[in-house]
């Protein structure tokens, strides 16, 4: 603890700080449907697929908006985007609460994908953080910057009783405070030091646009608009907002698409960080499903779930930056493996189910800590632009964890082939890791060896603490 302290001193604590506060709430904005499912679908009486599909939008919709952000953040001061940020993730809350009357399915989907916008707070909140600090010491600050997923313990313990005594409309009212007090910390404390390339123009028109587009296809996929119908419709959503992102993306940026690296992290961030915000915003209708459990109790489990994932993610990037995220995240993808194994072949009891759960949530958090240990040493001049599209990855793996579970209940009447099926993703990561460990290993050491020279790609940097 006293080392973290005295690396903590290093830097810019309070803007540190003000990027957590802004994590934070934007991910509580986020999955704010998650603990609130169980009350909204008792008025609007969705089939499991369709349950899945409007949890699962707002994780979409963060993930293809954060690889926007990410440009974004290249061209302008991140404390300003990051106050943008917060006013538009404050409307779909200000509007349930000033028109509680229920809404419709359509309407409660266009208002996920602006919820989605908290989430793309990642592509922010990560890399302004980490240009307060010097490189060695990355994988400990990103990760208590990105600890800002304990929103998702909020969004458990204080949505739940609180939409049982005033209806689940007003209680998403009670964000509205929590944004007001990231945009006071921003205002005052939020500092952005990292160098700037590109143009404010082009980003912020090109973000635009991929917001309305999003909302369009979101909307337009289940209605067979665009050419598919039911399932086919869904899992092909995400393909066609990733599309969207890239179409507005400069084309010097498409280079790192190209590397073997960038597809690794992608589906390890896919896995651990997918696997946190899908289950976070899945977990209570899992719960309630399987074990008939009262929605308060679920979504305190979840909140519960949830605080043991976001706590233990400082400590997987700080893990990290000791072993090397190389090292470290074949152990925590060989845990994800493990209990989605388990769950694809039994049904546990509540009891054991729930400790399968903390074990699961533990290795997601120590997870996502390792992997953004590595995403700035391996990209330090494009890292908001990395952290976009890395972290677009772990939105895009958790809106599928959601629907595919919803359409394995549909279908087979459990959500065993849903969980199998993510336990041979897990594996496929586990194994990629390993091959690719040995080439790793040069550049990741380097959190441990600052000055020292490396080559990425075709370029060498020098990474030199401040």
């Amino acid at each position: 603890m006293r080392s973290m302290l005295s690396q903590l001193r290093a830097g810019n604590w309070r803007a540190l700080l003000a990027s957590f506060l802004y994590f934070d709430t934007g991910f509580t904005v986020w999955l704010l449907y998650g603990p609130l499912a169980p009350y909204m679908i008792q008025s609007l009486h969705l089939s499991p697929m369709q349950q899945g599909y409007l949890v699962a939008i707002p994780v979409l919709a963060a993930a293809i908006l954060r690889i926007g952000m990410g440009n974004l953040y290249q061209a302008m001061d991140g404390r300003w985007l990051a106050l943008a940020g917060v006013a538009v993730s404050a409307i779909p809350p200000l509007i349930l609460f000033l028109y509680p009357q229920p809404l419709g399915y359509g309407a409660l989907i266009f208002l996920g994908i602006l919820l989605g916008v908290g989430g793309a707070s990642f592509a922010v909140a990560l890399p302004m953080a980490g240009s307060n600090y010097p490189p060695k010491i990355q994988g400990t600050v990103l990760g208590i910057a990105a600890a800002g997923n304990i929103g998702a313990v909020l969004d458990g313990f204080l949505f739940p009783p609180l939409a049982g005594h005033f209806g689940w409309a007003h209680a998403a009212g009670a964000v509205l405070p929590l944004l007001g007090l990231a945009a006071l910390a921003l205002w005052f404390w939020g500092k952005d030091r990292a160098p700037k390339t590109g143009k404010v123009g082009p980003a912020a028109w090109g973000w635009g646009l991929t917001l309305l587009g999003l909302a369009f296809l979101a909307v337009a996929a289940p209605s067979g608009w665009l050419g598919l119908q039911g399932k086919a419709a869904l899992l092909m959503l995400p393909v066609y907002g990733v599309l969207l992102s890239l179409v507005f993306l400069p084309a010097r940026y498409f280079r790192v698409l190209a590397e073997r690296d960038t597809w690794a992290l992608v589906l390890v961030y896919a896995i651990t960080f997918g696997g946190f915000v899908g289950m976070s915003a899945f977990v209570s209708l899992l719960l309630v499903s399987l074990y008939h459990l009262p929605k308060v109790e679920a979504g305190m489990l979840m909140g519960i779930f949830a605080l043991t994932g976001a706590i233990l993610r400082p400590v997987g990037g700080h893990i990290a930056d000791r072993i090397s995220g190389a090292r470290a995240l074949q152990y925590f993808l060989a845990g994800i493996c493990l209990i989605d194994g388990t769950f694809a072949l039994w049904t546990p009891t509540l009891a054991v189910s729930i400790a399968f759960f903390l074990v699961l949530y533990a290795a997601f958090g120590l997870g996502n800590g390792a992997t953004f240990q590595l995403v700035p040493l391996r990209w330090p001049e494009k890292t908001g632009l990395m952290t976009g599209i890395v972290g677009a990855a772990g939105g895009v793996g958790g809106f599928y964890l959601p629907v595919i579970l919803g359409i394995a209940k549909e279908q087979t009447g459990s959500y065993h082939w849903g969980f199998g099926i993510f336990a041979v993703l897990s594996a496929t990561a586990l194994l990629l890791v390993s091959a690719l460990r040995r080439h790793w290993l040069p550049w990741a050491r380097i959190a441990a060896e600052p000055g020292i020279q490396r080559t990425s790609g075709e370029r060498s940097y020098s990474m030199l603490t401040d």
